[in-house]
């Protein structure tokens, strides 16, 4: 039996790694740029200070934009870190923690899976989209 899915979703995250990896490469390429990513904060593989843990239980997004640093793109994850306040934290990501990424800059997305904050925003997202825009929903194609 073909495992369509886990093949689509092997996919989708060598998008992700391929657009990590060309940012560490060559940077972000204009202004515009930005990378939003959503994980789930509460997932065994991910490292954050409980601090951060502790204000998104559940989870988070992050914006790779300005101030980035150490982006380092591995086989199961990436580590970057990033400034919260003046504090800069280093932050392992699992890829299987992510729930979405998009850079809304070039009006494209892909929402990995679903979860109940997702939902939510989500509504919001399909309100401010247009119809003509490179999100593509694929979880809405899974097998229940």
């Amino acid at each position: 039996m073909i495992e369509y899915q886990k093949i689509l979703d092997k996919n989708m995250l060598n998008v992700l790694k391929d657009i990590l990896k060309n940012i560490k490469d060559n940077g972000l390429s204009n202004n515009n740029n930005h990378l939003y990513i959503t994980f789930l904060t509460n997932h065994k593989n991910v490292e954050l200070p409980n601090w951060l843990k502790q204000k998104y239980p559940q989870e988070m997004t992050i914006i790779i934009q300005y101030e980035y640093y150490d982006l380092e793109i591995n086989k199961n994850n990436f580590s970057i870190t990033l400034s919260f306040g003046d504090i800069k934290t280093n932050l392992k990501i699992n890829y299987n923690a992510i729930v979405s990424f998009a850079d809304p800059s070039a009006n494209f997305g892909l929402i990995l899976k679903k979860s109940k904050i997702q939902k939510k925003v989500n509504k919001k997202l399909e309100n401010n989209i247009s119809k003509k825009d490179n999100v593509i929903n694929f979880s809405n194609y899974k097998k229940n």
